[in-house]
């Protein structure tokens, strides 16, 4: 089952600074058929306006994952904490049993990121933050693990859920394949053109929520930027 979620009926909010779109139930948006998918409990796509960004706030039992589609993140926490986390790249928060963070814009254009919350395993722990880059070339045509739980996965940033981010780069006209598994959930978006997931027409940030497939077939229309999560049910 693949149920595909345009862009244009996600719940969103306006701030000024931030223009949000809520792929699941987040803040002021509620709606109880999208409160999250598995252990997926947020994505957020947000744009950021130059020299704006979050001032400090507290989260604890989350596992945070930024994935930077343009322009740059900076970080900051009270752990001492410091990065700059540029598009592409991708930064990892465990809030374990609390920490208080910003994230800012800094740069002179807006920032564009995917802001994705997966619930851990189990609650409390030490809170912990990395950064690591991913370029783009070395995931062209091949699905590459960027944050991740299971067993296996050493290059990926450490997250503490069952669980993974793969982000994959694709021309017009080629493919790639995933084995989910059929006791899998997993939740795509392309953070840049269209693509087809098992035959199922996915445009640019567009989610398609996945369940009961035991592999994925991804095909660019378009070239494509994709991020996939998949997840414990």
């Amino acid at each position: 089952m693949i149920q595909h979620r345009p862009y244009a009926r996600l719940g969103g909010a306006h701030h000024g600074w931030l223009d949000a779109k809520h792929h699941f139930s987040f803040a002021n948006y509620h709606d109880p058929e999208r409160m999250g998918w598995g252990a997926l409990r947020v994505w957020n796509d947000d744009a950021i306006q130059a020299n704006t960004g979050f001032p400090p706030h507290s989260h604890a039992d989350m596992e945070i994952i930024t994935y930077v589609r343009d322009g740059a993140i900076s970080h900051q926490d009270n752990l001492g904490n410091r990065g700059r986390t540029e598009a592409g790249d991708v930064q990892v928060m465990s809030a374990g049993s609390g920490i208080q963070h910003a994230e800012y814009n800094l740069e002179a254009d807006t920032t564009r990121i995917f802001q994705i919350w997966i619930l851990p395993d189990q609650r409390g722990g030490t809170p912990t933050w990395g950064s690591k880059p991913f370029p783009k070339g070395e995931r062209s045509g091949r699905f590459v693990i960027l944050a991740s739980g299971m067993a296996g996965d050493d290059d990926a940033l450490p997250i503490r859920a069952d669980a993974r981010v793969l982000g994959l780069t694709l021309a017009a006209g080629e493919s790639a394949e995933y084995a989910l598994g059929a006791d899998r959930y997993g939740y795509l978006v392309p953070a840049k053109g269209a693509v087809e997931v098992n035959g199922v027409r996915i445009d640019a940030r567009d989610g398609a929520a996945i369940r009961d497939e035991a592999g994925l077939r991804v095909t660019a229309l378009e070239d494509a930027e994709i991020v996939l999560v998949d997840t414990a049910p």
